[in-house]
């Protein structure tokens, strides 16, 4: 049975990564967005977030950032159709107190179904939601995964927009 990854959560984040779960590929190697179809690590870079384009073994490496990622469900799967109501429903009070027990800035979920899942809203902007769940700013980012059908460039510019909260 594949395991869940570790989570990187620390103090002081300045911005806290919510992906769906981990992706098989990321559960047999240990690390975060390590699909190779998956472009967050270049979203990143590309984006200003990073000094380098970090590989997902250098996952560790966003804490000297500032950076922290984790997931709304543990549960590694094939795609996030898998994932149960009871799976969303659990991994939402999780991550509730995550976000107060670390208390990042700025919390940015990788993928607009990640968020309606946590905020329970079907229709949102990108970017910086109005009215925040949390005690932190909540920001929507389209996800990194290569099936998403935005242009590459388009994803870029909403990421960069992190950088105006951090």
């Amino acid at each position: 049975m594949l395991k869940p990854i570790p989570d990187y959560l620390h103090k002081d984040m300045q911005v806290l990564f919510v992906g769906f779960n981990p992706s098989i590929r990321s559960a047999e190697t240990g690390h975060h967005f390590a699909n190779p179809n998956n472009r967050f690590w270049k979203i990143l870079f590309e984006a200003g977030l990073t000094p380098t384009k970090l590989s997902p073994e250098e996952d560790n490496k966003l804490a000297e950032i500032g950076y922290g990622l984790t997931n709304i469900v543990a549960r590694p799967t094939k795609e996030a159709a898998e994932i149960t109501k009871e799976e969303y429903k659990q991994g939402r009070l999780e991550l509730l107190e995550k976000i107060n027990q670390y208390g990042p800035k700025v919390i940015c979920f990788v993928g607009k179904g990640v968020y309606q899942e946590f905020s329970k809203q079907k229709t949102l902007p990108w970017g910086k939601q109005d009215q925040s769940i949390s005690n932190g700013i909540e920001f929507v980012a389209p996800s990194s995964s290569g099936l998403v059908r935005m242009k590459l460039v388009e994803i870029i510019d909403i990421y960069k927009q992190l950088k105006y909260y951090i």
